[in-house]
């Protein structure tokens, strides 16, 4: 696969690969084709993004991250969420980091996949800057990581063979950096073709003993999926033959799927939901009900017996005690915000699940440690058809006087079925920021998020710092 600069060669060139028809779907995207509600999505988690990133930066392993990033130095030319600069690259790891750390941002379901696309967002912020797109540009190609992650978490599910689902999200950042940069479908091909071959992560970061790599595992591939862009703009080629070739991703990654790409719009942003609540995304209609409960019964925990939680299978499995590990041993912030048990309990003793939740001292606390080991959580199959449609999920409380109290769910607020609204997404941001910066300087951050289609991409960043 030969890039190419002449105009009358690059209008004649016919895809034939998936790569090049994934690449031939992102270079023909324009603002044009983004609906109002989905430019209004699009808006919405890039604040709620933002909101995720400076809740983050007194993070430990933030704090680390950017001691390498300052070190290592590099050329100035992107933005540092909350002040700095340095190389694409760097920036695009950094500011993934920030928005990724806290496990509080955006998320997709699929039947076979979880993803968050937003993990993409530091690298295609990156390349906007860089490029000194417009503010449409820049969504333009957010839009298109969003379409690319969601439609390969549908139709190419990968948790069940043992990978992780940052797989599909390299090919998303490339795809959207690539859009980002301008690049032709050949060069928009050899990006993907790169980023695909070079970056198959293994499932085993979210399972059993967590790490912090839980959290870096996708800033690192959209890093690498930017890398992979640049490279292919300055005419590294790759396999084009990346999904169906022989030893490719469909035989040894995926199994064998297909995706029209010249029927695909932007529009899937749209079913991509928000956390309510600082907690992995399975947990959410839980703890909403859990919460509610609480408030409506008037309860305090001491009066708790035992919890039991009939879920979703998908739910069990990862954060229930399934297959990928024991949730009941919960010692650091990674272990608890992906322990429904502790979720449940902390939720039922301090009415709220926010980052002050994680910190070390309430993790370890005897009342949450004694509650969470009388938590426990059933797959059912009922609940399990109805996802990832539903996300349903049934409460029952036993207390120590006898009596049983339940509670059933089928949404929470932030779900596609009851989406967040701006208002919502406004006030999440000022409470998650509003930790780190005054409300005088989030403020102006809102405004330039509101307005992000009337504004440049260095414009915007500007305001970042």
């Amino acid at each position: 696969m030969i890039p190419f600069d002449d105009l009358a060669a690059a209008r004649a060139y016919e895809p034939r690969t998936h790569a090049e028809r994934l690449a031939g779907f992102a270079s023909r995207a324009t603002w044009e084709n983004i609906s109002p509600v989905a430019r209004e999505a699009l808006k919405i988690r890039v604040l709620d993004s933002l909101g995720c990133a400076y809740g983050a930066l007194r993070g430990e392993p933030v704090g680390m991250l950017r001691e390498q990033v300052d070190e290592f130095g590099g050329n100035p030319l992107c933005t540092l969420i909350g002040g700095g600069r340095s190389a694409p690259d760097r920036a695009a790891l950094y500011n993934g980091f920030l928005v990724r750390y806290l496990d509080y941002n955006d998320s997709y379901l699929a039947k076979g996949e979880t993803c968050h696309p937003s993990d993409s967002l530091g690298a295609v912020l990156a390349a906007a800057e860089y490029a000194g797109i417009s503010g449409k540009a820049f969504l333009t190609s957010l839009a298109v990581a969003y379409q690319v992650q969601c439609r390969l978490s549908d139709a190419a599910p990968l948790r069940e063979r043992g990978f992780d689902h940052v797989t599909q999200g390299v090919v998303a950042a490339a795809a959207g950096v690539g859009k980002a940069l301008s690049l032709d479908v050949p060069r928009l091909a050899n990006a993907v073709a790169i980023a695909g071959t070079a970056n198959n992560a293994l499932r085993v970061t979210r399972t059993g003993e967590l790490s912090h790599w839980k959290g870096l595992a996708a800033p690192n591939a959209a890093s690498a999926g930017l890398q992979a862009a640049f490279l292919a703009m300055r005419g590294i080629t790759g396999p084009r033959e990346v999904f169906e070739g022989v030893k490719g991703w469909m035989q040894v990654v995926s199994g064998p799927f297909d995706i029209d790409w010249e029927e695909e719009n932007l529009e899937r942003v749209t079913r991509t939901i928000l956390k309510k609540y600082n907690a992995e995304i399975h947990s959410q209609s839980a703890v909403e009900g859990m919460i509610g409960l609480m408030e409506e019964e008037g309860l305090a925990a001491r009066a708790i017996d035992r919890i039991r939680i009939d879920i979703f299978s998908v739910a069990h499995l990862i954060i229930g005690g399934g297959a990928e590990g024991d949730k009941t041993l919960v010692r650091t912030k990674e272990e608890a915000d992906h322990s429904l048990p502790y979720m449940i309990a902390v939720a039922a003793l301090d009415g709220e699940l926010t980052p002050a939740q994680y910190e070390p001292e309430r993790i370890l606390r005897e009342d949450v440690q004694k509650l969470l080991l009388r938590v426990k959580i059933v797959a059912d199959p009922f609940f399990s058809s109805r996802f990832p449609a539903e996300h349903a999920c049934r409460l029952t409380v036993t207390l120590k006087d006898g009596r049983v109290l339940t509670r059933e769910m089928s949404d929470y607020e932030g779900f596609h079925t009851r989406p967040m609204s701006w208002e919502r997404a406004v006030e999440k941001f000022h409470a998650v920021a509003g930790e780190i910066r005054s409300r005088e300087q989030l403020d102006p951050i809102v405004q330039a998020v509101s307005g992000l289609d009337n504004i440049t991409a260095r414009e915007f960043t500007a305001r970042l710092v």
